[in-house]
């Protein structure tokens, strides 16, 4: 029986690369529905090819070939056997949470539902007895070298360390939007792109393992690793330490989140030889230069709505450095003025932790006012 999948952001590049997929296993899947934002145009395309019963879009009205559904709707419809939910920013949160609540497998590509919510989400699929398979490369790693979290002692999330990792901080002060683009090993959307260049992206999986495996985040280390071949691993209270290894490719996480608990040979193009990597190499990331890793750390062990302010600070910061507004550096001091600022809420509901966004995003946007 074919397993029936939507695809929350199919023209982005995970939802992009999903559909790459899905394509090699097409007698695998029935996809339910796409959703894009602006991107009608490949939305179409795509819905031309793929033929979906459901698409959704920021103009409805530009939808062709497809029935147009709200995400509320796309997420709460129980033809889903899964939906993996591969759009960015915010806009995923309330979507993962419907989708929940009907008692729907989540493949999660989306940052931002952890980091804002993972207290309330967890909880809602440990209620609703829904399975969340992470996307991202280090927590699918973990998810597959766990046998039995209860005998995991730490979890080890590996960095490639970005373009700068070899360079100096003035270099990063004075980088431009290019070089911090031009990432040595992944190909991904600009904002993690970004992320990715400051280690922000490894505070934020730091959070998001807390909550994927309930681990204390004095248990979860973060290593740099600029080969990008261990994925990431686990060490178990017996010392062995377990981990996931592969050329970095996006398609073969996507794929083992998309048919868990099956693997099939789908996406992969050649076999791993440890002859032709020759050599891993490993260090601790440096914190004075990459200090939005502490920073993450920091509001993951505040808690409440710490992990909100982190989060909502550093995207608007990502956006106005890549709009020109701002240098790199600036928005790791934006988000730290903005923790310092920040008075915790202990707890938040959905309404407060969307409240709070909001607030320090027009702070943020205040604050960058200041700098120019």
């Amino acid at each position: 029986m074919k397993k029936r999948i939507s695809i929350l952001g199919s023209t982005g590049s995970i939802g992009r690369q999903a559909l790459e997929v899905i394509e090699k296993l097409n007698d695998k899947f029935e996809i339910i529905a796409l959703t894009a934002g602006n991107n009608t145009e490949l939305l179409n395309c795509q819905i031309s090819k793929f033929k979906p019963k459901y698409a959704y879009a920021a103009d409805i009205n530009a939808i062709k070939g497809a029935l147009p559904l709200s995400l509320e709707e796309i997420c709460s419809n129980k033809e889903n056997d899964i939906i993996l939910v591969a759009v960015s920013g915010k806009i995923g949160l309330k979507p993962t949470l419907t989708a929940i609540e009907n008692g729907i497998n989540i493949a999660l590509a989306n940052k931002e539902t952890l980091v804002m919510a993972g207290d309330i989400v967890m909880k809602k699929a440990k209620e609703n007895g829904v399975k969340i398979i992470p996307v991202d490369s280090e927590h699918c790693a973990i998810h597959q070298c766990i046998k039995d979290i209860s005998q995991v002692d730490k979890l080890i999330i590996t960095a490639s360390g970005g373009p700068f990792l070899r360079k100096s901080i003035d270099d990063m002060k004075n980088a431009t939007v290019e070089e911090t683009l031009a990432h040595p090993r992944w190909h991904m959307g600009r904002k993690i792109t970004v992320d990715s260049a400051t280690l922000m992206n490894k505070g934020l999986e730091v959070i998001e393992a807390h909550h994927l495996f309930g681990m204390d985040y004095n248990s979860i280390e973060v290593v740099v690793h600029p080969q990008s071949i261990v994925h990431s691993a686990i060490e178990y209270v017996d010392g062995s330490v377990i981990a996931q290894l592969g050329l970095p490719s996006m398609h073969i996480p996507i794929q083992y989140a998309i048919t868990y608990p099956e693997r099939y040979n789908g996406i992969k193009s050649k076999s791993f030889s440890f002859s032709e990597i020759a050599r891993l190499d490993f260090e601790k990331p440096d914190m004075h230069k990459f200090k939005a890793l502490e920073l993450a750390y920091n509001a993951g062990k505040q808690g409440g709505s710490s992990t909100v302010c982190l989060n909502a600070a550093n995207e608007e910061a990502v956006f106005a450095f890549l709009n020109g507004k701002i240098k790199l550096f600036d928005i790791i001091n934006t988000v730290e003025t903005m923790m310092e600022k920040h008075k915790v809420v202990q707890s938040p509901n959905i309404d407060e932790i969307f409240d709070i966004d909001n607030e320090v995003r027009t702070k943020s946007r205040e604050l960058f006012l200041q700098l120019r």
